[in-house]
């Protein structure tokens, strides 16, 4: 599974029709972004398409993360998501992992870092997906900060 690939049937409930998707996932990108403008989305068949503009690459990255983090999203098409190449010194130093079955940030943290206090760096880094450290579940994606 990639970036912009994501488990179908997890994630933050945003709509009870395909018809509403589109415009729910939108409004939850633009609540949960800043540095993200003429957002537009398309939403078939579990596939949400995201187009517009964002000031850097890790907001760009965020917005795909949020988008696939809702329950009904399994792919993100972000191709038409502008955003500014970074210089190589500013490429932020990030992994990506999906939650699996008995994970817990502690652990994710001890197996990146190793020590498990550090989960709180983890949590800071993806407050825009996770509103609490122990309700994490399988299938979410989050970005692991390794600078």
């Amino acid at each position: 599974m990639g970036l912009l690939d994501f488990a179908r049937d997890v994630g933050r409930q945003l709509f009870d029709t395909d018809a509403e998707a589109a415009d729910n996932i939108k409004q939850h990108l633009e609540v949960k972004l800043s540095g993200i403008r003429n957002v537009a989305v398309e939403y078939d068949d579990g596939v949400a398409t995201i187009c517009g503009e964002c000031d850097s690459q890790a907001i760009k990255n965020r917005a795909i993360l949020i988008a696939g983090d809702v329950k009904g999203v399994e792919r993100v098409v972000a191709d038409d998501l502008i955003a500014p190449e970074p210089a190589p010194e500013e490429e932020p130093k990030e992994d990506y992992y999906t939650i699996k079955s008995g994970d817990t940030l502690g652990a994710i943290a001890k197996q990146f870092y190793g020590k498990a206090s550090a989960y709180t760096r983890i949590f800071e880094a993806n407050r825009d997906i996770i509103s609490d450290p122990n309700k994490i579940y399988p299938g979410q994606k989050i970005r692991i900060p390794l600078d």
